[in-house]
């Protein structure tokens, strides 16, 4: 069987990349070693903006709207702030959000393929021969078109030379806890637990799900022991909750997301935001900027795919450049990067417009590292 495009992992990236594809008139193939839906660690939240990118409604799978955002130092010192604009930022869950995309491609008209592992990938003329197997079982697909989209734990576009080479690797523990929520329009990010990293706090329907990560990778936290200090603050106990470890590829340079006839999307083109560990936004927009250029390379034009590289650089690139630069200033010495950055009154606004993608992170850059360059010359805690 031969399709246009095989897209290799049903998450958000690979998921959105299908639809759009499938919307176009594309035959597509979604192929992904597990069976959905299935549980994801992941936060949730995404600014509403993302919305601009997809032709059909995405308000179904939202969860909750956050409208408000509290900040803390060690649980304390607190910041409280009103985020602008209507409906801000979204929290879906994953299993429901994947799938409700992977949905929408099957309605357009694109195959599923569900538990079925894609052992072998070569190019073979002008297009793409996938060996795939599902235990007892063995299939063979071809495909004038490749998306990789197999997460921040696959290694397909290592094999194919793209992306980044030696991806950055950092630690996080997911947590997912029922019980009364106090303040449902309320995310809560805490900075002053977590050594060289922070804490994220989503409310959902009947519970929360949470979130600690050590973002510059330095040390291994005991990130358990994080979150027996987060739970009770939030009336919880200490012990409460499923937890999952996992790892998240962030940001780490440019790198070329593109090859003859072949795209890479999602964590497995290392597009997670290396300052506040935001991957589901990025995930999208490089799932809706593949399709485009493929829909066009496969209409004949051949600098297509170059122009993906290209425009997600621009778009998403360097903006993280930044990002990176202000993540390593701040998070070595988080209470003075908190007194001086969170804390000033225009800080959650920047942050939130940074989210939702109305600025990037070069817009804000040369005064927040130099407030925070000084603060750190002038000393402080950590």
């Amino acid at each position: 069987m031969t399709h246009d495009v095989a897209v290799v992992g049903a998450g958000a990236a690979g998921a959105a990349t299908a639809a759009h594809l499938a919307l176009r008139g594309r035959s597509v193939v979604l192929i992904d070693s597990q069976a959905v839906p299935r549980h994801k660690p992941c936060g949730g939240g995404m600014a509403a903006s993302v919305q601009r990118w997809f032709p059909f409604p995405l308000t179904p799978v939202v969860e909750g709207v956050i409208d408000r955002v509290r900040f803390t130092w060690c649980l304390g010192d607190p910041v409280l702030a009103e985020l602008p604009g209507e409906a801000p930022f979204w929290i879906v869950r994953r299993d429901r959000f994947d799938t409700y995309l992977a949905d929408r491609a099957s309605e357009a008209g694109a195959d599923r393929l569900e538990g079925w592992q894609v052992q072998e990938v070569r190019r073979t003329g002008e297009g793409w021969t996938l060996q795939l197997t599902d235990g007892p079982g063995q299939r063979q697909l071809h495909s004038r078109a490749l998306v990789v989209a197999d997460g921040s734990r696959g290694g397909l576009a290592q094999r194919l030379g793209l992306g980044d080479p030696q991806p950055r690797m950092v630690q996080c523990l997911a947590v997912e806890v029922d019980g009364p929520v106090a303040h449902p329009s309320q995310s809560w990010f805490e900075f002053g637990l977590v050594r060289y990293g922070f804490c994220w706090c989503f409310p959902r329907p009947g519970g929360y799900t949470i979130g600690v990560g050590t973002l510059l990778g330095r040390e291994d936290s005991d990130h358990g022991a994080v979150v027996a200090q987060l739970l009770p603050a939030l009336g919880l106990p200490a012990d409460a909750g499923v937890r999952r470890p996992w790892q998240q590829r962030l940001w780490n340079g440019h790198h070329r997301l593109h090859g003859e006839g072949v795209v890479v999307v999602g964590d497995a083109a290392s597009l997670a935001d290396p300052f506040l560990a935001e991957g589901l936004r990025p995930a999208l927009l490089s799932g809706c900027r593949a399709a485009e250029a493929l829909d066009q390379w496969l209409a004949g034009d051949p600098a297509a795919l170059a122009g993906y590289s290209r425009r997600m650089r621009q778009e998403w690139g360097e903006s993280m450049a930044w990002g990176r630069r202000i993540g390593q200033v701040f998070y070595r010495l988080p209470k003075v990067g908190y007194q001086l950055g969170i804390k000033r009154p225009t800080a959650p606004r920047r942050i939130a417009q940074i989210l939702s993608g109305e600025m990037g992170y070069g817009d804000i850059a040369q005064r927040v590292i130099r407030r925070l360059g000084g603060g750190l010359l002038g000393g402080g805690g950590g």
